[in-house]
């Protein structure tokens, strides 16, 4: 694992986004691993500017949603399927065939983590991956206590990710579950970012980067990652002890 320590969410995201142009250029049929979420959201913007500014050919680009909250259809507004469409799969007008997300609706969830599981494993695992960290060091939906080995599953989520999820969302919206890839999607991705910003991240980051490797904080998986790099602004990483980690 390395730590870069940004001035601000500008310059983090824009280098996020250049990480993400060099993946393609290496391997135009790259299988990118996304979340939703503010940490990521102008990483994939400047990526999209970027790739149409530079002719960067995304035909055979795909990516995989990393998750979804059960229950949501995707048109709305506050899914992670919709703020994937938003950022990402309508600015590159991706065909269908290059992205794949959980349907959240399904009436058979298992078979959609089954589903999900296959073709990351059909592709031989995620070439690169983005992830955020939430307020409770959550990754993806792979809540505190989550076992590690896990591929995609369902999972049973905590009251702070509930109550900070419902501002993707315009109206109080029921929420108790979240279909998710596993943290070991994440030890096998060929390379990860993490991405966290802000000042309200800063005590999460620091327990995750130099308290207990664990389950009881996911983001903490992230050390024991070879090809992994953490991205922070200033804010986020204000309470670190060492910056040289």
């Amino acid at each position: 694992m390395e730590l870069k320590v940004f001035s601000d969410y500008q310059a983090l995201s824009n280098y996020a986004a250049d990480l993400m142009v060099a993946q393609v250029q290496r391997k135009p049929d790259s299988l990118i691993g996304i979340v939703s979420g503010d940490s990521p959201r102008l990483a994939y913007d400047l990526f999209v500017e970027k790739a149409t500014e530079n002719g960067l050919d995304t035909s055979h680009l795909c990516f995989a949603g990393f998750d979804e909250w059960v229950g949501i259809p995707p048109e709305n507004e506050g899914s992670c399927h919709a703020f994937l469409h938003r950022h990402l799969f309508d600015p590159l007008r991706l065909p269908k065939a290059n992205f794949h997300v959980f349907d959240a609706i399904s009436s058979d969830l298992d078979g959609e983590c089954q589903r999900m599981n296959e073709f990351i494993a059909s592709r031989g695992g995620l070439d690169l991956l983005l992830v955020g960290v939430g307020m409770n060091g959550h990754i993806g939906f792979n809540e505190p206590g989550v076992d590690f080995g896990n591929y995609a599953h369902v999972q049973l989520l905590e009251e702070i990710t509930l109550a900070v999820g419902q501002k993707y969302f315009w109206e109080a919206t029921e929420l108790r579950y979240g279909i998710t890839l596993g943290l070991r999607h994440l030890t096998e991705a060929g390379q990860v970012l993490m991405l966290a910003n802000g000042q309200k991240k800063a005590t999460i980051m620091q327990q995750a980067l130099e308290g207990v490797v664990g389950n009881a904080l996911p983001a903490s998986i992230i050390r024991t990652h070879a090809n992994s790099e953490v991205l922070l602004d200033e804010a986020a990483a204000s309470a670190l002890k060492d910056l040289h980690l």
